[in-house]
């Protein structure tokens, strides 16, 4: 989480929200609790909103013809070994 100025703001929230956040935050915390789950759901929105503006830039590629030929790629990289490391005696 990035240090930055802070501002202060008021917020409308349902009660029973604020009550579980209370519980979870514990005394003074709900501001960074509020905080960290805003900074989640942006880094979502901002990762869907670009895989939206880049859905098909691919297309067309001569490395993957296909549709079939992506998944086959996609395949062929999640099955390859990785190095662990020395084995742990």
């Amino acid at each position: 989480m990035l240090v930055c100025m802070t501002v202060r703001t008021n917020l409308l929230l349902p009660k029973d929200l604020v009550k579980e956040v209370d519980h979870f935050a514990g005394p003074r915390g709900r501001s960074r609790y509020v905080a960290e789950a805003l900074e989640k759901r942006l880094r979502r929105d901002r990762l869907r909103e670009v895989v939206e503006a880049t859905a098909g830039a691919w297309h067309d590629h001569p490395l993957f013809p296909t549709s079939a030929s992506v998944v086959a790629w996609v395949r062929e990289l999640r099955a390859e070994e990785t190095d662990a490391g020395p084995d742990p005696e």
